[in-house]
């Protein structure tokens, strides 16, 4: 199929040539939110609507646009609220409004994977909902349908799930046991720990405590217990960690200043330009962890949390609420790059919500900074156009071997391969247009979505282990 590739057909035809050379490559899946539980167990699927719809937020958010409230949509509330518990009314409802998605990439991924996951090729709609419902669940029952062999059937390589430092990795213990903790790693991601502003912050520090055995009442015991966690997670198979900040602030202190903001915080007196400050300074305090133990820092700032306050109040965090808001990288960044961008231990894949700042800033900091790579448009930017843009906005600045390949950031397990395949035909349609322009010759292309694909993902990300 050559969907996605350039309309021009000379360029359309050379994209299809260096698609091949990355079409069968092994998916390399550094960051995403997939629940570690789902492969640990290996039950089969409920249903079609706990597969495609209930945890996707990208869907769930479309549809409560036009007024369907999550409620409707099987989302889980934590008011004691009802919600709809039929698997088949929630897909009938997502049939009905199918519309609503054309043109968006949850079309186009969903679609991908009624087609090449599950074999279905009628089009979604009121009158086919049910026989699509069917034929999908049909095949849930199957063995050949549960999570790992479905892992398998996707060429996953390496899937990366994100963990909070309080999570006893229970389901990463029961998939290394079965032989599989080099396929499904965790990730340490410690927002809920070094955020004063996140409700129940001090109940979560003394958690902390608890299980490391470590007074964390203090600042440098708060720092061991976190350290000590990072190792677990580390000998658990983490190579990196994930910090989702509100802004790209970083803050060097001294040990008394931290240690002053700290019992401010933990004692409840500390305000939002004390929790920002606090915030800015820990991704200081994770840099030089991350010099000692080798985790990569993914850093995505920029996101609006729970900009949707009824939604919060009634669903909670994660299910669509959340808006992206403009970021200062430059000055934000410049305390840490001015203390280890030089150093060749750290590696940072920085992330953006704000393309505005592709072209003006992160291009040019990844060009500079040892230390930095680009991160995939994410979230509101991995579509096709958004894809497209990035590469067209940074290579001329930071090249390619400044970024970091392709992350699918994503909780919907089925969707990866569709994710990756549109990326990797993106790129093919980017690449051939430089062939095509004589800016880059035909074998470097092919060298080029390669390492796109594969090979720089495994590299950035150290699960080479080199």
């Amino acid at each position: 199929m050559t969907h996605l590739f350039p309309s021009d057909p000379t360029q359309r035809r050379i994209a299809g040539e260096l698609y091949q050379h990355a079409k069968d490559l092994p998916l390399i899946s550094p960051h995403g939110h997939v629940d570690p539980a789902l492969l640990a167990d290996d039950t089969p699927f409920p249903d079609p609507a706990r597969l495609f719809v209930v945890p996707d937020h990208y869907v769930t958010r479309m549809l409560a646009s036009q007024g369907i409230p999550q409620s409707r949509l099987g989302v889980p509330s934590i008011d004691g609220s009802a919600v709809e518990t039929d698997g088949r009314a929630i897909w009938r409802l997502l049939a009905e409004n199918w519309h609503l998605f054309r043109g968006t990439p949850s079309r186009l991924w969903t679609e991908k994977v009624f087609r090449e996951v599950f074999g279905v090729e009628k089009r979604l709609g009121r009158t086919t909902a049910d026989a699509i419902y069917d034929e999908i669940s049909d095949k849930l029952r199957h063995p050949d349908y549960r999570p790992r062999a479905l892992f398998t059937r996707f060429n996953i390589e390496v899937l990366a799930t994100t963990e909070s430092p309080l999570d006893e990795l229970t389901a990463h213990a029961k998939l290394a046991a079965d032989g599989w903790g080099d396929r499904v790693i965790t990730t340490f991601r410690p927002d809920n720990l070094v955020d004063p502003e996140w409700p129940g912050w001090p109940e979560r520090v003394a958690a902390l405590g608890e299980l490391t055995g470590t007074d964390v009442g203090t600042y440098p015991g708060f720092l061991t217990a976190l350290r000590a966690r990072r190792e677990l997670f580390i000998a658990a198979g983490a190579t990196s960690s994930d910090h989702g900040h509100p802004t790209a602030a970083t803050l060097v202190l001294d040990d008394g200043e931290a240690a002053v903001l700290y019992r401010k915080a933990l004692g409840g007196g500390a305000d939002a330009r004390d929790a920002e400050a606090f915030r800015a300074h820990m991704l200081i305090e994770f840099a030089r962890m991350s010099l000692d133990d080798g985790l990569v820092m993914q850093l995505h700032p920029g996101s609006v949390r729970n900009h949707d306050v009824a939604l919060h109040r009634k669903h909670g965090r994660d299910v669509g609420g959340d808006i992206p808001s403009a970021t200062d990288y430059v000055n934000g960044l410049r305390p840490l790059l001015d203390a280890y961008g030089h150093d060749p231990r750290l590696r940072i894949v920085l992330y953006t919500l704000d393309e505005t700042t592709f072209t003006r800033e992160l291009a040019p900091l990844a060009g500079g900074y040892p230390a930095l790579y680009l991160g995939a448009p994410w979230w509101f930017l991995d579509s096709p156009e958004g894809l497209r843009r990035f590469r067209e906005t940074v290579t001329e600045s930071a090249g390619f071997y400044n970024t970091a390949g392709f992350a699918d950031d994503t909780r919907a397990f089925c969707s990866i391969p569709a994710r990756h395949d549109v990326a990797r035909r993106i790129d093919a349609g980017f690449l051939a247009r430089l062939v095509a322009e004589d800016r880059l010759p035909l074998d470097e292309a092919a060298e080029t979505i390669a390492d796109l694909a594969y090979h720089l993902p495994k590299r950035v990300f150290r699960l080479d282990r080199s």
